[in-house]
């Protein structure tokens, strides 16, 4: 392979290990090097080649002449009362996105956009409000998660996991993400196990099946927010496409290729989707099937006039789900007063 085909993605962020394996060897170096870079890079958090300090000095300027490596750009930060942190991400073209940083006690968790703006609609979040501009390049995937890493280390935490919940549809970005996947996975990269990424999606089926062939054992998190199809096609346009049937389907699919457990979440909404009559049509849906099921209230939204249902209609409604012999998990909001919780962040501009 020539040098100027592995230099097609300036940034060298978007090359994998072999990749970078390819060009030193083009250019007379040790492929050894390239492990060394990638510390630097994923696991010593370092933004510029000049602190790569056990390169020779001649590689760190090749390495400066062939490849970009540009800092993030932060426009905004904003900090929730609960800790949560909402990062607003200047892009190149003038695009922006929101990522959001979750401490706990000893760790930290990232939750990433993989798109600026959301193309499917979902007619309670905010992601699509501003319409769709385009797909996230693996290297802005992975920029986010490197800040996120170093925010969470001057806050003396390990970043433990990485959820793809932010704004867009992460398997409507298939080859991006799972480029971004790998390097965080690599035990070279940032070394975070699959078990601790989470891939969310809105339910494209063949994407769906298409991750199940990847041999990876990350966490699905399909976001169905309905019963049935009465109750989905007004709240998610995608349900017209790949209707319940169909989705359900291509999970159980995914139990069998991959034998792991699907997360279901689905969103409390006040006298729409969380009824007695739904939590029976959602335990019958969802029987046989190797999941779990969380719920969220609904965090507001201005554009919306939906609210959340009392405390006791949640665990009635959760209460039913047991009953049904599904496994059912009730998520705490985190950010909610910076617009940070489920369904609030947002196409910025």
């Amino acid at each position: 392979m020539e040098k100027k085909n592995l230099l097609q993605l300036q940034d060298i962020r978007g090359h994998s290990y072999g990749d970078l394996v390819k060009y030193l060897e083009l250019i007379g170096e040790k492929g050894f090097r390239a492990t060394q870079i990638f510390e630097w890079i994923y696991q010593k958090n370092v933004w510029a080649f000049e602190e790569m300090k056990n390169l020779p000095q001649d590689l760190r300027d090749q390495l400066a002449k062939d490849f970009v490596w540009k800092p993030c750009k932060i426009a905004k930060k904003e900090m929730s009362k609960d800790g949560t942190a909402k990062f607003l991400f200047d892009l190149d073209d003038q695009e922006k996105i929101e990522t959001v940083f979750i401490p706990a006690t000893t760790r930290a968790t990232v939750c990433v956009s993989t798109q600026a703006g959301c193309k499917f609609g979902c007619k309670f979040c905010a992601s699509g409000i501003g319409g769709w501009k385009r797909n996230l390049s693996a290297v802005e995937i992975l920029t986010q998660i490197l800040y996120v890493k170093a925010e969470a280390q001057r806050q003396q935490k390990s970043l433990s996991h990485i959820v793809f919940m932010g704004t867009g549809e992460p398997l409507d970005n298939y080859d991006n993400l799972m480029k971004a996947v790998r390097v965080i996975n690599s035990p070279k990269g940032l070394n975070i196990a699959a078990r601790r990424i989470t891939i969310s999606t809105c339910g494209l089926v063949p994407k769906i099946k298409k991750l199940g062939e990847e041999g990876l054992q990350v966490e699905l998190a399909v976001s169905l927010h309905g019963s049935g199809n009465e109750m989905r096609d007004p709240l998610m346009p995608v349900n017209k496409k790949y209707p319940v049937s169909d989705l359900i389907a291509a999970c159980r699919e995914y139990n069998r290729a991959t034998g792991r457990q699907i997360t279901f979440e689905y969103i409390l909404i006040k006298d729409v989707t969380c009824t007695d009559k739904a939590a029976v049509e959602l335990g019958r849906l969802l029987k046989g099937l190797l999941c779990k099921v969380n719920l969220i209230p609904y965090n507001p939204v201005p554009e919306f006039d939906y609210e959340a249902p009392s405390r006791n209609r949640i665990f009635a409604f959760k209460n039913q789900l047991e009953r049904s012999g599904i496994h059912a998990t009730l998520r705490t909001p985190r950010g909610k007063d910076v617009s940070a919780a489920c369904g609030q962040l947002r196409h910025a501009v």
